[in-house]
C-alpha cells in the first residue's frame, strides 16, 4: 500500500502517542509521508517505536505493506516538543484525549504554531469541530478527521468541517488522506458523533437494552453481528443489504418491514418513520447506484463475497 506522497505536502504531525496516533503514524509513513509525532510523556515516547515496529512486522506477514518495516519506522521520528513537531508541516492530527477543554486549548497552541498553511485536523470520536475551534485566528482551516480504528485497517475517515471551515482546507485533507491509502467520507454536518459513531451507538443502545431486558446473552448478541449483521455489512451496507434482501428493491423492502421496524422503535421512545419522501430519497440513490436489472447480478455477487469471506475464516481457524 506504499504510495507517492502527496506532492504538495511532505510533512505530517501527529499529536499524541497514543494507541490513535501510533496507528496514524503508520498511515502516513506507509504512504511515504515524513511523520513526526508530539508526546510530552516519555515513556510513550519511548515505548510507540516498539509498537509501530510490531504492527508493521504483522502489516507486512499479510501483505499490506509494500517496504520493509524499517524503511517506514525511518521516517517517523518522536518529539516532547509540540513547536518542533508541527514546523514545516502540511498537516496536524491530533491525537488527545476526548476532553472538550483540552481540544480547546491544544487547538488555540496549535493555530499559533503551526504554518498557517497547514490543515488542523483533530481524531475526535463525538466532539463538533465548532466546539473546539470557533473564534481561533485560523479556525477557518481546522476540521475533524475521525477514522476508524486502526486506519491501518479501516480504510474510511470522516471528514467533519465547521460552518467557518475553508472548502479548500476541506479539499487539502481529502488529498492527503486520498494519498495515505484512506477513503475520506464528507460529513455535510456535524451532529454529536458524526456518522460512525451515531450508527455504531445505535447497535450498542439497542444491544444492552436486549441484555437488560433478557433477551439475549453478550454472546450470542456478539455472535448474531459476527456471523450475521457483521459479515453481511463487510461486503455491503444497511441501505444496500436491504435493497438486496427483497425482490423489488429496497422501497418493496420499506413497504413489508418499514411498520415492524416503526414499532420497534416505538418499544425505545423512538418515533423516526420511514415517511414515503424518505423512502422516495433512498431509492432515488440506490437505483442510481444499481438498476433493478442488474438486482440479480448484485445478488449473486453478493453471495460469492460472503462464500471468499466465509472461506478466509475457514482457512485461518477464525470464528
Amino acid at each position: 500500500m506504499s504510495r507517492d506522497a502527496d506532492p504538495t505536502v511532505s510533512t505530517v504531525a501527529i499529536v499524541g502517542a497514543g494507541s490513535i496516533g501510533v496507528a496514524f503514524a503508520i498511515v502516513f509513513a506507509r504512504a511515504g509521508f515524513n511523520v513526526r509525532v508530539q508526546d510530552p510523556d516519555a515513556g510513550r515516547r519511548a515505548a510507540a517505536p516498539k509498537e509501530i515496529a510490531e504492527r508493521l512486522a504483522d502489516l507486512t506477514n499479510f501483505g499490506l505493506v509494500a517496504e520493509a518495516g524499517a524503511a517506514v519506522l525511518d521516517r517517523v521520528v518522536f518529539t516532547a516538543e509540540l513547536a518542533e513537531a508541527v514546523a514545516g508541516a502540511g498537516l496536524v492530527q491530533e491525537c488527545a484525549p476526548e476532553r472538550l477543554e483540552v481540544k480547546r486549548q491544544l487547538f488555540a497552541e496549535l493555530d499559533r504554531l503551526a504554518p498557517p498553511s497547514a490543515v488542523l485536523a483533530s481524531s475526535s470520536s463525538a466532539i463538533r469541530p465548532s466546539a473546539f475551534a470557533a473564534g481561533l485566528p485560523g479556525q477557518a482551516r481546522c476540521l475533524v478527521a475521525h477514522p476508524g480504528n486502526p486506519p491501518y485497517l479501516l480504510s474510511v475517515i470522516e471528514i467533519v468541517p465547521a460552518p467557518f471551515t475553508n472548502p479548500e482546507t476541506v479539499s487539502r485533507a481529502v488529498q492527503v488522506f486520498e494519498h495515505s491509502g484512506l477513503a475520506p467520507v464528507l460529513v455535510q454536518k456535524e451532529p454529536e458523533g458524526f456518522v460512525f459513531n451515531r450508527l455504531q451507538g445505535a447497535l450498542l443502545r439497542e444491544a444492552y437494552c436486549l441484555v437488560r431486558d433478557g433477551v439475549a446473552s453478550v454472546e450470542d448478541i456478539d455472535r448474531i453481528v459476527r456471523d450475521g449483521l457483521g459479515l453481511r455489512w463487510s461486503v455491503i451496507g444497511p441501505f444496500e443489504t436491504a435493497d438486496l434482501n427483497t425482490r423489488g428493491g429496497i422501497a418493496s423492502h420499506a413497504a413489508k418491514m418499514g411498520p415492524a421496524y416503526a414499532r420497534m422503535g416505538a418499544e425505545r421512545g423512538q418515533n423516526d418513520p420511514w415517511t414515503p419522501e424518505l423512502v422516495d430519497r433512498v431509492e432515488r440513490e440506490r437505483r442510481a447506484r444499481l438498476p433493478l436489472d442488474d438486482w440479480a447480478d448484485r445478488v449473486v455477487w453478493r453471495d460469492r463475497a460472503l462464500m471468499a469471506l466465509l472461506e478466509c475464516r475457514r482457512r485461518n481457524n477464525l470464528p
